[in-house]
């Protein structure tokens, strides 16, 4: 059995050998691979390990992913939220294995609507003026415990979890608490107010839990012994995941969360049992959870979250970019000579970073077939829209990381940005505003002396004539000249502020825990049941009514089965290339009253005869079960029992040409 993380495993492929000087991890060395916490960490480069070994995959995880670009789900090749096995934090909780929780739900005036200079009093309004420029007369609530820190709303949160966060030692002593803080200035001023509002503690009681802090490890280490301070532990993302301390009592979300893992991670906190937390045979029954921003309400709406998309290294970026510019310059009107000599000099840095590969590690070898054929100046001849995302899926993950000034290589791919769109004649005002910024900015550097070799330049990345008329090699010439510059600039450090203005509790309220962490039903099942449940929404009842959609209509359904219940490609995946409208009325059907209508006249018709009844009626309820027909199952059982419509209504083909006109009438309100 062996033990490993990702990139331990990752160089072992290469490097370890056996005794005979072999391979020691051999595609096929392992019959069973268990990952923990899968929903991490499995994707891009790591997810090379699970392809290499021909072993089976078992996933372990409480939040798994079903994000575009992290499918936990996919990795295992397991439809969307339909895990092979589920245990649910609700089924563990009523089994006894984890505790229950429950919310207090508070608003903030300032958090939730900012700090307006108008709603102060005429002390805080001299505050205000004194600590903002006279042009600020607003602050957002977003800027609160980002770059603004409020003594009495922080005094606000930390009197409220001691009065009502749950206790110990007979109610003397409150229990462990998380307090999950929006970034490291927020934590230590969380700590620093604690303190002054209750020095009785000497600054033991809360501590700051942050990476790069002093004695960090050592003041988790004391948070998780239960007769050990600190009693409060003020975490900027180190006690989010992955700590079991079942002493914890109390979570305080002190900032914003968004992505539905993370936010149940950080719930999963205070889940553990905790024998005789209370006393001899008084165990943990439950814990409880302090929300200041909104965080429970958010995922009661958007039960998905949002979650961070992948991010592609600058190596892959700038590889990327370039691609781009190499593909877009095959056009005619760039077949110049001055134009294909930049272009094969871009060629030629894209094929020695291609040539760089080391072909010897394993995630490499699986991707010989691309590395071989894009290593040959022949590639980029013509490229296709195919070799552009081969390209950029195979073989830009692979390429090693240059050796060079991040400043000046995140200057180049602004450049590069520029230079592509110029060529796609697509607008650029955002990265362009932040040449000509960072231009102004050098100006400032001109006892530099390679900053003022570049004066002439940058004076005129800062004039309109420049961006009238300037071409990739204008661009270019800018890249190259003040990518090294870059470094001489200060680094952005905003300033902080410090205020203490009187901040009101707008409402609190009091839930119990809600349980449902994933929606472990398949994308089809979910369909028919959020469908069948919500019949009398407007629009799902204009669909069984018979009455005429919208554009606006077919985008509430886009809504719902494409983004809530699944994806696209969910849907996709299990219905085909079957139409949306058409999906979702065979699925609520066509309502009794409203087919019996377009068909009254036949059904009320005595000259027809008992044959010719029976089909109009087996055309209604095909309708009534199924929300339209199809006419090619007219020459079908049961409709053709009888004969084919033609016979069936000899000497009455009017009477049946209505009735077909009665079908496409129906059908066409699914063609908007």
């Amino acid at each position: 059995m062996v033990f490993s993380t990702y990139p331990t495993m990752m160089n072992a492929i290469d490097d370890v050998k056996n005794k005979r000087s072999e391979k020691l991890f051999t595609s096929g060395h392992f019959d069973l691979i268990i990952i923990d916490e899968s929903h991490r960490s499995i994707y891009k480069k790591y997810q090379d390990i699970f392809n290499y070994f021909d072993a089976i995959l078992l996933g372990l995880t409480a939040t798994p992913k079903n994000d575009l670009d992290k499918n936990t789900y996919s990795i295992f090749e397991l439809e969307n939220n339909v895990p092979t096995y589920a245990y649910e934090l609700g089924e563990a909780i009523e089994d006894g294995y984890l505790v229950p929780y429950h919310t207090i739900e508070t608003k903030m005036k300032f958090l939730e609507e900012g700090i307006h200079y108008d709603d102060l009093t005429d002390e805080e309004k001299e505050q205000f003026e004194e600590t903002f420029d006279d042009d600020v007369k607003d602050i957002s609530g977003e800027a609160l415990n980002s770059f603004l820190f409020n003594d009495n709303t922080i005094d606000t949160v930390l009197q409220e979890l001691m009065t009502k966060g749950l206790k110990v030692e007979g109610g003397d002593k409150l229990g462990k608490t998380i307090i999950f803080a929006k970034n490291k200035k927020h934590a230590d001023f969380i700590v620093k107010r604690f303190n002054s509002l209750y020095p009785e503690y000497h600054g033991n009681f809360a501590k700051p839990v942050y990476t790069g802090i002093n004695y960090v490890e050592s003041t988790m280490d004391d948070f998780e012994v239960k007769t050990k301070l600190p009693q409060i532990a003020v975490s900027v993302d180190m006690l989010d995941t992955g700590i079991d301390i079942p002493e914890i009592l109390n979570l305080v979300f002190f900032k914003k969360v968004r992505s539905k893992t993370k936010f149940w991670q950080m719930i999963g906190r205070g889940t553990r049992l905790c024998e005789d937390l209370y006393g001899v045979g008084i165990d943990k029954e439950g814990f409880r959870i302090f929300d200041y921003c909104g965080n429970f309400e958010f995922f009661r709406t958007n039960k998905n979250g949002k979650e961070a998309k992948m991010m592609k290294s600058l190596t892959e970026n700038l590889f990327n970019i370039r691609i781009g510019i190499i593909k877009e310059l095959q056009i005619m009107d760039y077949q110049t000579e001055e134009y294909i000599e930049h272009r094969n000099t871009l060629i030629e840095g894209i094929l020695k970073e291609i040539k760089g590969i080391d072909e010897s590690k394993f995630n490499a070898r699986m991707k010989l077939q691309f590395i071989h054929k894009f290593n040959q100046e022949d590639a980029f001849e013509s490229l296709s829209d195919a070799d552009v995302r081969d390209l950029e899926e195979h073989v830009a993950p692979l390429v090693p990381s240059i050796d060079d000034d991040e400043l000046a290589k995140r200057f180049d791919y602004l450049m590069y940005t520029i230079e592509y769109a110029d060529i796609k004649r697509v607008p650029a005002s955002k990265p362009k505003n932040r040449v000509v910024s960072t231009a102004e900015k050098l100006t400032f550097k001109g006892t530099i002396e390679k900053v003022k070799q570049q004066e002439e330049l940058i004076y005129k990345v800062q004039t309109n004539e420049y961006w009238e008329k300037a071409d990739i090699f204008d661009h270019e010439e800018v890249r190259e000249a003040l990518r090294d510059l870059i470094k001489y600039l200060d680094s952005k450090s905003g300033e902080i502020y410090y205020t203490n203005f009187t901040d009101e509790i707008m409402e609190t309220k009091e839930n119990p825990g809600e349980y449902s962490v994933n929606d472990m039903q398949s994308y089809r099942k979910k369909v028919n049941k959020y469908l069948m449940d919500h019949q009398n929404d407007m629009v799902i009842y204009k669909l069984r009514n018979n009455k005429p959609l919208t554009e606006d209509d077919i985008k509430y359904f886009e809504k719902i089965l494409w983004q809530e219940l699944g994806t696209r490609e969910d849907y996709e995946k299990e219905f085909g290339d079957e139409p949306l409208l058409k999906l979702v009325s065979k699925i609520v059907g066509l309502d009794p009253q409203a087919a019996n209508e377009v068909f009254s006249e036949f059904l009320s018709d005595e000259s027809l005869n008992i044959n010719q009844m029976e089909f109009v009626k087996l055309v209604v309820n095909y309708m009534i079960k199924n929300g339209s027909l199809d006419k090619r199952v007219l020459n079908e059982h049961p409709f053709n029992k009888r004969g084919n419509v033609m016979h069936l209504f000899d000497g009455k083909l009017d009477v049946a040409k209505r009735i077909i006109g009665a079908i496409d009438q129906i059908n066409g309100r699914l063609s908007v």
